[in-house]
């Protein structure tokens, strides 16, 4: 496993703070052995969940046309029909998928094709899982067409513990589908827009990773959604 270059400032700050802290307790408090090895045992911890959290594991992605690829790791928290207002202006079904702080932060383009559309929106930090998150938090928007047309709009989120969106895109890129197109820093969500007709293949609650689990298989023409039931 290796560390994500979005994690290095992050790392160097971890790193500088807990000498400065450590430096600190042993000249100040030098027979305090208790609350020293207290501070060592909190070093050690924040040292891993910022290590662990900024991991960039090594995966095999199966690329395939037809179908949709989880952008992120978490959990299917959303899978409704909607209006998509912003750049497509029709119904969609929308998955969303809930990122943890837990959870690799990597985002990966669901599909292969060419960035039709991308939007940087600063907002607000709602939880991820409000109703409104998706239109009223910072977010970024990006839309990709593969080679036969069909366009899947995609949103990173901002939650209440992110804030820093970082994306790697922009309009007229040729993308590969699994490859990395941003990352969330310390959680959040990413919202995917569908065209009617795909036949979902997760279901509300089911635990995902990016670039490897099949959220959607693209239709060949437009038809009423499919959703699988819980």
């Amino acid at each position: 496993m290796t560390f994500h270059k979005e994690g290095y400032t992050s790392l160097a700050i971890c790193i500088l703070f807990i000498m400065v802290l450590n430096a600190v307790v042993q000249f100040y408090f030098p027979e305090a052995h208790v609350v020293k090895w207290i501070i060592y045992i909190l070093s050690f911890l924040l040292f891993v969940i910022i290590v662990q959290f900024f991991r960039s594991p090594s995966i095999t992605i199966n690329t395939d046309d037809k179908q949709v690829l989880c952008p992120a790791d978490g959990k299917v928290v959303v899978i409704e029909e909607i209006v998509e207002t912003e750049f497509l202006k029709d119904k969609r079904i929308q998955l969303s998928v809930f990122m943890s702080p837990v959870n690799v932060h990597i985002n990966r383009n669901p599909i292969a094709g060419v960035v039709k559309y991308f939007k940087y929106n600063p907002g607000k930090y709602l939880v991820a899982w409000h109703p409104k998150s998706s239109t009223e938090n910072e977010r970024t928007t990006i839309a990709i067409e593969n080679k036969e047309g069909v366009v899947v709009l995609f949103r990173q989120i901002a939650g209440a513990l992110a804030r820093r969106i970082v994306w790697y895109v922009k309009e007229g890129d040729t993308v590969e589908q699994g490859a990395q197109f941003g990352f969330i820093k310390f959680g959040s969500r990413v919202d995917v827009f569908l065209p009617l007709g795909s036949e979902i293949k997760v279901e509300l609650g089911q635990v995902v990773k990016g670039g490897r689990t099949v959220l959607a298989e693209l239709p060949a023409i437009a038809a009423p959604a499919k959703i699988k039931k819980a």
